[in-house]
């Protein structure tokens, strides 16, 4: 009988207690500042292993083992040097337990941070210093001494003498001295410039169907000029931009060259030659869009871009035909330049609205400049033939436009954006044949983003376009302006607002004015909620002119987020004007604007 008393008792405790079960980890840090705690917790590997369900008493021995090391680090990184971390496991020091006697069971965690007195900086040196440096804010004697302020300067000297020309520069030695009586850090930090160099030769690797003599006039590293981290980046954005690449990672030579040159290496990773896509949107009142394209990336091996993509829309609308627009564009990187893209266009479309049929003919080249990472430029030479129908007859507009225009783009996200602006501004001088007048056209896009805390986006967008010309009759019907619709205004029709000067013929306005404001709300990590307020109004030669008008547009939406930019879903009314026809439904992916 005494013999099966420990077995009886053993799969009791193992009823009453199952392996694995831990009780919540305490983690104490009695005298420690208030926003040091949240940090240790997030550091520690223990914790976070409870948080994943993650229990088995082999994961728990050893992230405790690795807290230690975690859980210093977030000192030293605020500034305490004489700290102390005890982790218990059932009332053992986690560090003092062999590994091979790793306790089989835990079933509790203590972590106790004694975080000491913060350090303040005794000494603060560092150099030599290269003409200009700009060494963060607090790294002096007397100021708080985190060890991350430290590592910051390091970094801020260093690319001071890369930007100098410096490619090799390196700490030479590091002299960190704490006195922990007096809580004092001295910082003695010498810097070893190396020599000024120059850009050598670039090599490739990786490239499978792109010809080495486009690459390199893509890349346009300056051979023979100083040394420079931008031009570095210069080059790997023209790679990526020309879309060939999945990837691309620039490797300096270890040693520099005869003559103090620096060779440079591109390891590139090609994305597939060939690309297609979908995509849908839908408005209540205005039908359904849909669009597609056929895209080749490399069509003779030197990152030529051919992109075919077509349009279907207006299907099911209340108060138009269904529209078609098939286009062709040919780009071609490193035209001239490094940060030249040629590109060549035509386009077919057909519109049918509720009181006109046009038909469209459209062919052009352009050449687009990169100025600098958020700067680009464009100008082109675009012919256009458009044959409009309605109610005055057969009406045909010829034309030849020369298109300049600018993109200013400061947003933090293109897709999501959150923080930045955005600018878009084009003068389109062109000369009319036939029945149709000279003139110009011009249109400016300006959008602002401001955070207010984590969840809360302000959004706002100001449009505004105007055709210069002499009277609409005479002007292209699609160079016109009307308003309603999701670009514009929303909860108003597609286009419900434009003018009635001619006889019996509505048309679209010779200017235009627009404005939109959002306030988007980030409920979950997925899920957000935006409000909006929309503005439009249309003249008939003039801005704010008598024949033209106004109408408004409000209302909510949601976004969930997905890798490819959020999915929207907006419902919006009338609120101003005499176009509005109820309730506008609108779905999409991307932000409206």
């Amino acid at each position: 009988m005494p013999r099966f008393v420990p077995i009886a008792a053993f799969l009791a405790a193992l009823a009453a207690a199952p392996a694995g079960a831990l009780d919540p980890v305490e983690l104490t840090a009695p005298g420690a500042p208030p926003d040091l705690g949240p940090r240790l917790r997030g550091a520690s590997l223990v914790i976070g292993a409870e948080a994943e369900g993650r229990t088995d008493p082999q994961d728990i021995y050893a992230a405790a083992r690795q807290d230690y090391a975690r859980l210093l680090r977030v000192l030293y990184a605020a500034g305490h040097y004489s700290g102390v971390v005890s982790i218990r496991l059932d009332g053992r020091e986690a560090a003092e337990i062999p590994p091979l006697e790793a306790p089989r069971t835990i079933r509790r965690v203590d972590i106790r941070v004694d975080a000491g007195r913060p350090f303040a900086f005794g000494r603060a040196r560092i150099g030599p210093l290269a003409p200009g440096t700009d060494l963060p804010e607090g790294f002096a004697a007397g100021a708080p001494a985190p060890s991350g302020l430290i590592a910051d300067t390091a970094d801020a000297a260093i690319l001071a003498w890369r930007e100098a020309g410096h490619p090799k520069a390196r700490i030479a030695r590091e002299g960190l001295t704490a006195d922990h009586g007096a809580a004092r850090l001295d910082a003695d930090i010498a810097l070893d410039p190396g020599p000024r160099a120059t850009f050598g030769r670039m090599t490739f690797s990786g490239h499978d169907r792109m010809r080495i003599d486009r690459l390199h006039h893509i890349a346009g590293l300056p051979a023979g000029r100083v040394y420079s981290p931008r031009d570095l980046r210069r080059v790997a954005d023209r790679l990526r931009r020309t879309g060939v690449f999945r990837s691309v990672t620039l490797t300096e030579a270890e040693t520099l060259g005869p003559g103090a040159t620096l060779d440079l290496n591109a390891a590139l990773v090609e994305e597939a030659p060939r690309r297609f896509g979908f995509g849908a949107e839908v408005a209540s009142f205005d039908g359904a869009t849909l669009t597609g394209f056929w895209l080749h990336r490399n069509l003779f091996g030197g990152a030529e871009r051919l992109r075919i993509e077509g349009e279907v829309a207006q299907i099911g609308s209340q108060n138009s035909g269904i529209d078609y627009r098939l286009g062709v564009t040919l780009d071609r990187p490193a035209t001239f330049h490094p940060d030249i893209t040629l590109g060549f266009s035509s386009l077919v479309a057909r519109v049918e609205d509720a009181d006109q049929t046009t038909d469209k003919i459209e062919a052009g080249i352009r050449l687009t400049r990169y100025f600098t990472e958020t700067l680009t430029g464009r100008v082109g030479l675009v012919f256009r033939n458009t044959a409009v129908l309605d109610s005055t007859g057969l009406n045909t507009f010829t034309k030849l436009a020369l298109p300049v225009g600018v993109i200013w783009d400061r947003r933090d996200n293109a897709f999501d954006a959150r923080r930045g602006t955005y600018l878009e501004a084009e003068l389109a001088p062109y000369v009319g044949f036939g029945n149709t007048n000279a003139g110009a056209r011009v249109t400016l896009d300006a959008r602002a983003y401001q955070p207010l805390g984590d969840r809360l986006v302000l959004a706002g967008r100001v449009q505004a376009g105007a055709v210069l010309a002499d009277g609409i009759g005479r002007t292209p019907r699609d160079d016109l302006f009307y308003s309603g619709g999701g670009g514009t205004v929303r909860g108003q029709p597609y286009q419900a607002l434009g003018v009635n000067v001619i006889p019996g013929q509505r048309t679209g306005g010779m200017t235009f004015l627009g404005a939109s404001a959002e306030a988007r709300v980030r409920i979950t990590p997925s899920i957000g909620a935006v409000a909006f307020y929309d503005l439009g109004a249309i003249g008939a030669e003039g801005f704010f002119d008598a024949a033209g008008g106004w109408h408004g547009g409000a209302g909510i939406g949601l976004r969930y987020a997905t890798p490819i930019g959020p999915i929207r879903l907006d419902a919006a009314a009338p609120a101003g004007g005499n176009t509005g026809r109820g309730l506008q439904l609108y779905l999409g992916i991307g932000q409206a604007f």
